[in-house]
Protein backbone atom coordinates (compact mmCIF):
# COMPACT_ATOMS: atom_id res chain seq x y z
CA UNK A 1 0.00 0.00 0.00
CA UNK A 2 1.13 3.56 -0.65
CA UNK A 3 0.40 6.60 1.51
CA UNK A 4 -3.03 6.97 -0.07
CA UNK A 5 -4.03 3.40 0.80
CA UNK A 6 -3.78 2.22 -2.80
CA UNK A 7 -2.15 -1.08 -3.73
CA UNK A 8 1.30 -0.64 -5.25
CA UNK A 9 2.00 -3.04 -8.15
CA UNK A 10 4.78 -5.52 -7.49
CA UNK A 11 8.06 -4.74 -9.20
CA UNK A 12 8.45 -6.91 -12.31
CA UNK A 13 11.66 -8.91 -12.69
CA UNK A 14 12.61 -10.55 -15.99
CA UNK A 15 15.01 -13.50 -15.64
CA UNK A 16 16.90 -14.45 -18.81
CA UNK A 17 18.88 -17.66 -18.29
CA UNK A 18 19.11 -20.91 -20.25
CA UNK A 19 19.44 -23.11 -17.14
CA UNK A 20 15.95 -24.27 -16.03
CA UNK A 21 17.10 -24.92 -12.46
CA UNK A 22 18.48 -21.38 -12.13
CA UNK A 23 15.26 -19.88 -13.51
CA UNK A 24 13.17 -21.98 -11.10
CA UNK A 25 15.37 -21.09 -8.13
CA UNK A 26 15.22 -17.38 -8.95
CA UNK A 27 11.48 -17.48 -9.57
CA UNK A 28 10.82 -19.02 -6.14
CA UNK A 29 13.26 -16.65 -4.41
CA UNK A 30 11.93 -13.53 -6.12
CA UNK A 31 8.26 -14.39 -5.66
CA UNK A 32 8.90 -15.01 -1.97
CA UNK A 33 10.06 -11.37 -1.79
CA UNK A 34 6.87 -10.13 -3.43
CA UNK A 35 8.17 -9.59 -6.97
CA UNK A 36 6.33 -10.50 -10.15
CA UNK A 37 8.55 -12.74 -12.28
CA UNK A 38 8.72 -13.57 -15.98
CA UNK A 39 11.28 -15.86 -17.58
CA UNK A 40 13.09 -16.40 -20.85
CA UNK A 41 15.50 -19.16 -21.87
CA UNK A 42 17.14 -17.32 -24.79
CA UNK A 43 18.33 -13.79 -25.49
CA UNK A 44 15.80 -13.25 -28.28
CA UNK A 45 12.93 -14.44 -26.10
CA UNK A 46 14.12 -12.13 -23.33
CA UNK A 47 14.39 -9.13 -25.65
CA UNK A 48 10.90 -9.82 -26.99
CA UNK A 49 9.42 -10.12 -23.48
CA UNK A 50 11.11 -6.91 -22.38
CA UNK A 51 9.88 -5.06 -25.45
CA UNK A 52 6.30 -6.30 -25.27
CA UNK A 53 5.70 -6.78 -21.54
CA UNK A 54 8.27 -4.48 -19.94
CA UNK A 55 10.14 -5.05 -16.68
CA UNK A 56 11.43 -3.01 -13.76
CA UNK A 57 14.69 -4.98 -13.63
CA UNK A 58 16.38 -7.68 -15.71
CA UNK A 59 18.58 -10.53 -14.44
CA UNK A 60 20.63 -11.54 -17.49
CA UNK A 61 22.93 -14.53 -18.01
CA UNK A 62 25.88 -14.03 -20.38
CA UNK A 63 26.16 -17.60 -21.67
CA UNK A 64 22.95 -17.79 -23.69
CA UNK A 65 22.55 -20.27 -26.55
CA UNK A 66 21.51 -17.85 -29.31
CA UNK A 67 23.28 -14.57 -28.52
CA UNK A 68 26.02 -13.55 -26.13
CA UNK A 69 24.60 -11.73 -23.14
CA UNK A 70 26.79 -8.68 -23.75
CA UNK A 71 25.35 -8.33 -27.26
CA UNK A 72 21.85 -8.67 -25.81
CA UNK A 73 22.74 -6.02 -23.25
CA UNK A 74 23.90 -3.62 -25.97
CA UNK A 75 20.59 -4.15 -27.77
CA UNK A 76 18.69 -3.37 -24.57
CA UNK A 77 20.72 -0.22 -24.02
CA UNK A 78 19.80 0.93 -27.51
CA UNK A 79 16.24 1.59 -26.35
CA UNK A 80 15.88 1.00 -22.60
CA UNK A 81 17.51 2.21 -19.37
CA UNK A 82 16.03 -0.65 -17.29
CA UNK A 83 18.45 -1.83 -14.56
CA UNK A 84 20.24 -5.02 -15.62
CA UNK A 85 22.09 -7.36 -13.26
CA UNK A 86 24.39 -9.70 -15.16
CA UNK A 87 24.52 -13.19 -13.64
CA UNK A 88 27.33 -15.34 -15.01
CA UNK A 89 29.93 -18.02 -14.32
CA UNK A 90 32.44 -15.77 -16.09
CA UNK A 91 34.40 -14.28 -13.23
CA UNK A 92 37.42 -12.68 -14.90
CA UNK A 93 38.02 -8.96 -14.53
CA UNK A 94 37.86 -8.53 -18.30
CA UNK A 95 34.39 -10.12 -18.45
CA UNK A 96 33.10 -7.94 -15.63
CA UNK A 97 34.50 -4.75 -17.13
CA UNK A 98 33.15 -5.69 -20.56
CA UNK A 99 29.63 -6.26 -19.21
CA UNK A 100 29.65 -3.06 -17.14
CA UNK A 101 30.96 -1.04 -20.09
CA UNK A 102 28.21 -2.57 -22.24
CA UNK A 103 25.64 -1.12 -19.85
CA UNK A 104 25.18 -3.60 -17.00
CA UNK A 105 24.04 -2.04 -13.73
CA UNK A 106 25.74 -4.74 -11.66
CA UNK A 107 27.54 -8.06 -12.05
CA UNK A 108 27.09 -11.19 -9.91
CA UNK A 109 29.08 -14.38 -10.46
CA UNK A 110 27.71 -17.91 -10.15
CA UNK A 111 27.48 -19.57 -7.69
CA UNK A 112 25.89 -16.67 -5.83
CA UNK A 113 24.32 -15.93 -2.48
CA UNK A 114 20.61 -15.28 -2.91
CA UNK A 115 20.47 -12.75 -0.06
CA UNK A 116 23.24 -10.71 -1.65
CA UNK A 117 21.45 -10.82 -4.99
CA UNK A 118 18.18 -9.67 -3.38
CA UNK A 119 20.00 -6.80 -1.67
CA UNK A 120 21.44 -5.66 -4.98
CA UNK A 121 18.01 -5.88 -6.62
CA UNK A 122 16.45 -3.79 -3.84
CA UNK A 123 19.17 -1.17 -4.13
CA UNK A 124 18.77 -0.84 -7.90
CA UNK A 125 14.99 -0.60 -7.62
CA UNK A 126 15.31 2.12 -4.96
CA UNK A 127 17.69 4.00 -7.22
CA UNK A 128 15.25 3.68 -10.11
CA UNK A 129 12.45 5.12 -7.98
CA UNK A 130 14.47 8.11 -6.73
CA UNK A 131 13.50 11.50 -8.24
CA UNK A 132 15.62 11.98 -11.35
CA UNK A 133 15.80 15.77 -11.01
CA UNK A 134 16.99 15.86 -7.39
CA UNK A 135 20.63 15.14 -6.53
CA UNK A 136 20.66 12.45 -3.83
CA UNK A 137 21.39 13.01 -0.17
CA UNK A 138 23.12 10.24 1.72
CA UNK A 139 22.67 10.32 5.50
CA UNK A 140 23.28 7.37 7.79
CA UNK A 141 23.30 9.38 11.00
CA UNK A 142 27.09 9.71 10.96
CA UNK A 143 28.02 10.65 7.41
CA UNK A 144 25.92 13.11 5.40
CA UNK A 145 26.61 13.80 1.73
CA UNK A 146 24.47 16.51 0.12
CA UNK A 147 25.37 16.68 -3.55
CA UNK A 148 23.15 19.67 -4.30
CA UNK A 149 24.89 21.75 -1.62
CA UNK A 150 28.30 20.15 -2.26
CA UNK A 151 28.46 19.40 1.46
CA UNK A 152 30.00 16.47 3.31
CA UNK A 153 29.81 16.23 7.10
CA UNK A 154 30.69 13.63 9.74
CA UNK A 155 28.83 13.88 13.03
CA UNK A 156 27.76 17.37 12.00
CA UNK A 157 31.31 18.59 11.35
CA UNK A 158 32.28 19.77 7.87
CA UNK A 159 34.65 17.43 6.04
CA UNK A 160 37.11 19.11 3.69
CA UNK A 161 37.52 17.28 0.41
CA UNK A 162 39.54 18.37 -2.59
CA UNK A 163 37.74 18.99 -5.87
CA UNK A 164 38.80 15.59 -7.24
CA UNK A 165 37.87 13.79 -4.02
CA UNK A 166 34.39 15.31 -4.01
CA UNK A 167 33.89 14.64 -7.74
CA UNK A 168 34.85 10.97 -7.33
CA UNK A 169 32.70 10.52 -4.23
CA UNK A 170 29.78 12.21 -6.02
CA UNK A 171 29.98 9.81 -8.97
CA UNK A 172 29.94 6.82 -6.66
CA UNK A 173 27.04 8.16 -4.56
CA UNK A 174 24.99 8.94 -7.68
CA UNK A 175 25.49 5.32 -8.72
CA UNK A 176 25.02 3.91 -5.21
CA UNK A 177 25.13 0.13 -5.21
CA UNK A 178 26.50 -0.04 -8.75
CA UNK A 179 30.05 -0.79 -9.75
CA UNK A 180 31.57 2.22 -11.51
CA UNK A 181 34.48 1.02 -13.62
CA UNK A 182 37.98 2.40 -13.31
CA UNK A 183 37.94 3.39 -16.97
CA UNK A 184 34.74 5.39 -16.56
CA UNK A 185 35.99 7.21 -13.47
CA UNK A 186 39.34 8.04 -15.06
CA UNK A 187 37.71 9.20 -18.31
CA UNK A 188 35.23 11.44 -16.50
CA UNK A 189 37.58 12.90 -13.90
CA UNK A 190 40.95 13.06 -15.67
CA UNK A 191 40.09 12.76 -19.37
CA UNK A 192 40.45 10.03 -22.04
CA UNK A 193 44.25 10.32 -22.08
CA UNK A 194 44.38 8.92 -18.52
CA UNK A 195 42.16 5.82 -18.72
CA UNK A 196 45.12 3.58 -17.83
CA UNK A 197 46.36 5.68 -14.91
CA UNK A 198 44.67 3.58 -12.25
CA UNK A 199 47.13 4.77 -9.59
CA UNK A 200 45.35 8.15 -9.71
CA UNK A 201 42.22 6.41 -8.46
CA UNK A 202 44.02 4.45 -5.76
CA UNK A 203 45.51 7.63 -4.34
CA UNK A 204 42.25 9.61 -4.33
CA UNK A 205 40.15 6.72 -3.01
CA UNK A 206 42.73 6.14 -0.29
CA UNK A 207 42.49 9.78 0.80
CA UNK A 208 38.68 9.69 0.81
CA UNK A 209 38.70 6.52 2.92
CA UNK A 210 41.12 8.11 5.37
CA UNK A 211 38.92 11.18 5.76
CA UNK A 212 35.75 9.08 6.13
CA UNK A 213 37.41 6.67 8.57
CA UNK A 214 36.49 3.82 6.22
CA UNK A 215 38.39 0.54 6.64
CA UNK A 216 39.15 -0.96 3.18
CA UNK A 217 39.23 -4.41 4.79
CA UNK A 218 35.65 -4.03 6.07
CA UNK A 219 34.26 -1.11 4.06
CA UNK A 220 31.27 0.80 5.32
CA UNK A 221 31.14 3.18 2.35
CA UNK A 222 33.60 2.47 -0.48
CA UNK A 223 34.14 -1.07 -1.73
CA UNK A 224 36.86 -2.00 -4.20
CA UNK A 225 35.96 -4.46 -6.94
CA UNK A 226 39.52 -5.63 -7.74
CA UNK A 227 40.60 -4.81 -11.26
CA UNK A 228 37.11 -3.55 -12.13
CA UNK A 229 36.18 -0.41 -10.20
CA UNK A 230 34.52 0.90 -7.06
CA UNK A 231 31.08 0.74 -5.47
CA UNK A 232 29.41 2.98 -2.87
CA UNK A 233 27.76 0.59 -0.39
CA UNK A 234 26.61 2.87 2.43
CA UNK A 235 23.08 2.35 3.76
CA UNK A 236 21.32 5.69 4.11
CA UNK A 237 18.62 6.46 6.64
CA UNK A 238 17.54 9.37 4.43
CA UNK A 239 16.41 9.29 0.84
CA UNK A 240 15.27 12.88 0.59
CA UNK A 241 17.06 15.77 -1.03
Amino acid sequence: MNAGGEAVPAARILVVDDEPQIRKFLEISLRSQGYAVSEAATAREGLERLATQGADLVVLDLGLPDLDGRDALREIRGWSSVPVIVLSVRSSEAEKVGALDAGASDYVTKPFGVQELMARIRRLLRQRDAPADAPPVFDDGRLRIDLARRSVTIDGQDLRLTRKEFALLSMLVKNSGRVVTQGHLLRELWGPAHVDDTHYLRVVVGKIRQKLGDDPGAPRYLRTEPGVGYRFVGESASTTS
